[in-house]
């Protein structure tokens, strides 16, 4: 059997500098939210991450029976958490350079690429073959790491993949073996010739 899995990305507050932290969501990012419900698919299974601006995202949408995942958690930014990148950069402009470059690296005390690479392919391996269609509000990093492990690209991949707040990622899988989906434009009216 397939599991139809669709990764909604997260909200995002809309302020400017954004910090690698976790904060509830505000009016604008709600607004957004509500303007992306009807175009989600129905799902048997649903899913968040445990963080705030997840699990506000799946309260905005009016998910009903959802279960938080711990595995879906963001990447643990250890000493950086709290901080911008423009003030690590200040501050740890070589560990952030190797942080960016190596995925094995975890200068900031927290997790590495790998590391969460590793977990959201755990994750999708103990998905039940039998799920149907699955539905999961995740951080902008547990898509990328779903997508690097879907294609069996390199961890460097990882940063070379640009998740916006509310895009979705589609994967299909059977027997441990996942495709990225692209999404299809619903057909409008034609123009005239």
């Amino acid at each position: 059997m397939t599991v139809r899995l669709t990764l909604l990305c997260a909200a995002a507050r809309t302020e400017r500098a954004v910090r690698f932290a976790d904060a509830p969501l505000d009016e604008r990012a709600l607004r957004r939210v509500e303007a992306v419900a009807a175009t989600l698919p129905q799902a048997g299974t649903v899913y968040t991450a445990p963080s705030r601006r997840c699990t506000g995202t799946a309260e905005a949408l009016g998910w009903e029976a959802v279960t938080a995942q711990p595995a879906l958690r963001d990447l643990d930014m250890g000493s950086w958490y709290g901080r911008t990148l423009d003030e690590i950069a200040a501050t740890d402009a070589s560990g952030l350079a190797g942080w960016l470059t190596d995925p094995e690296a975890a200068p900031h005390g927290g997790e590495s690429v790998q590391q969460i690479c590793d977990r959201v392919a755990a994750w999708l391996g103990a998905l039940p073959s039998d799920a149907g269609r699955v539905l999961a509000v995740v951080e902008q990093a547990v898509a990328r790491a779903a997508v690097v492990h879907a294609l069996g690209a390199p961890r460097q991949a990882f940063w070379r993949i640009d998740v916006p707040p509310l895009s979705t990622v589609d994967l299909t899988g059977r027997d441990g073996r996942w495709n990225l989906r692209m999404a299809e434009l619903p057909l409008g009216p034609r123009p005239p010739r």
